[in-house]
């Protein structure tokens, strides 16, 4: 069992190595799917859409119309309202009349004409007339759906008119895609298969969490390493790097989760409604700030680019030659790289800074939401920030922490080959 502990790392590295393709292929299905669901939930497919407005207001005025059948109970009632508001009409318009035929000859010979004529008077003792031919009006079925009609084609003539138009190319895209016919039953089973995801996805990440925990210890605890061994576990510290750059770090996500007024005595409610959402990984933040072609937005992303993906990437590939290779190991260069530029490459500080942000992002987006909440006494409104730190941020993390270990032996193997020492030390060939 000569070579045990070289087939121990190989297999963690074939293990690790099979479980961050697992977790790249899952957690990019869960993304999409995730951003699937956002687009659908956007407050401008609901909340601030005019066609789910329409649907609003025609569920409220059919509630309404609908109440005009009249039955026993409410027969009386009915009848006592129209007849105070015709009573009302008529004196409204019999003062009207008065005020308008004042101080003319023509004004007057028409009041005369009308108190000879007792027209007001005559409307109304026909009053109980017309509120029975109201109430005829009302009781048939008929005409209480030609007035929903009329009423619901006024609103949509006034809504198409004052508002602009929703561009449903994506949404109907999506639902497209997964071939279903409403956003409401996309929504609901696009999260079930999410939910599936989800759990497809821990036993992959806590594998990959066990594995690193497992070099990080052997770093720290094995005196003496061979040249091989070491060579595994430092490329095995790519794969954690490859998915901290790869997969989303940050995921911003402000929304109503409800939202419950009345509209005319009718209840009206919407739920989940996403105000903003962002999730980016560090290469997309980095060719995003290129796509934007300005100069400061370049020098960031460079910065950022640098700092974050190619100082890493060098490093380990300096130390890999490092350990494999001992005639180059008088190289500036490759000294450089691994034992100089660790203030430079910063990670540990890329893990802080990123962290921080994200505080940072959740505190201003729970204060934004909170002020939401309180902008209205006439509805019940429910704000959630569902920000979180993303698969792509705690693998980078374990990836700081297993080039911080390799550092420190790289800088312990540095230190003992200077002193020239001649029995058996950080590894052997």
């Amino acid at each position: 069992m000569k070579n045990l502990r070289l087939i121990i790392f190989s297999i963690v590295f074939l293990a690790t190595v099979v479980m961050s393709v697992k977790l790249y292929l899952v957690e990019s299905d869960r993304r999409h799917i995730q951003e699937d669901i956002i687009e659908l939930s956007m407050v401008k497919y609901g909340l601030f859409n005019v066609d789910e407005w329409k649907k609003v207001v025609a569920a409220v005025v059919t509630a309404k119309v609908e109440e005009l059948d009249l039955t026993d109970a409410n027969r009386a009632e009915m009848r006592k309202r129209i007849t105070d508001l015709l009573t009302t009409i008529i004196n409204d318009l019999e003062q009207s009349f008065k005020r308008e035929n004042e101080g003319s000859v023509k004004g007057f010979f028409k009041k005369q004409g009308a108190s000879f004529l007792d027209i007001f008077g005559n409307m109304k003792r026909n009053i109980p007339e017309f509120t029975n031919s109201i109430m005829r009006f009302i009781d048939d079925p008929q005409n209480r759906e030609d007035l929903r009609e009329y009423i619901l084609d006024k609103i949509d003539n006034y809504a198409d008119n004052t508002f602009a138009e929703t561009d449903y190319t994506l949404h109907d895209e999506i639902l497209k895609r997964h071939n279903f016919a409403t956003r409401d039953v996309a929504i609901a089973s696009l999260r079930t298969e999410l939910e599936q995801i989800e759990s497809q996805k821990l036993p992959y990440t806590y594998s990959l969490y066990i594995l690193i925990a497992i070099l990080v210890f052997s770093l720290a605890v094995i005196k003496r390493f061979k040249q091989r061994e070491l060579a595994i576990i430092i490329a095995t510290a790519f794969l954690p790097l490859l998915l901290g750059v790869l997969l989303p770090m940050i995921e911003i996500d402000a929304r109503i989760a409800e939202m419950r007024f009345q509209l005319l005595g009718e209840p009206v409610a919407f739920t989940d409604q996403v105000i903003f959402y962002k999730s980016k990984s560090i290469l997309e933040v980095v060719a995003l700030m290129a796509e934007q072609g300005k100069p400061d937005l370049l020098a960031v992303g460079f910065l950022v680019l640098a700092f974050s993906v190619l100082f890493p990437f060098t490093k380990l590939v300096s130390s890999y030659i490092y350990v494999f290779n001992t005639k180059s190991r008088k190289r500036k260069f490759l000294n450089f790289m691994i034992f100089k530029t660790g203030k430079w490459s910063m990670a540990d500080v890329m893990v802080v800074a990123i962290f921080m942000a994200y505080i940072g992002f959740s505190g201003i987006v729970s204060e934004q939401l909170g002020q939401l909440d309180s902008l209205t006494k006439n509805a019940d409104i429910l704000t959630t920030n569902q920000s979180s730190l993303e698969t792509g941020f705690f693998m980078f993390s374990a990836f700081v922490l297993l080039s911080l270990v390799i550092s420190q032996r790289m800088g312990s193997l540095r230190v003992i080959e200077n002193k020239e020492v001649t029995k058996p030390f950080v590894f052997h060939e």
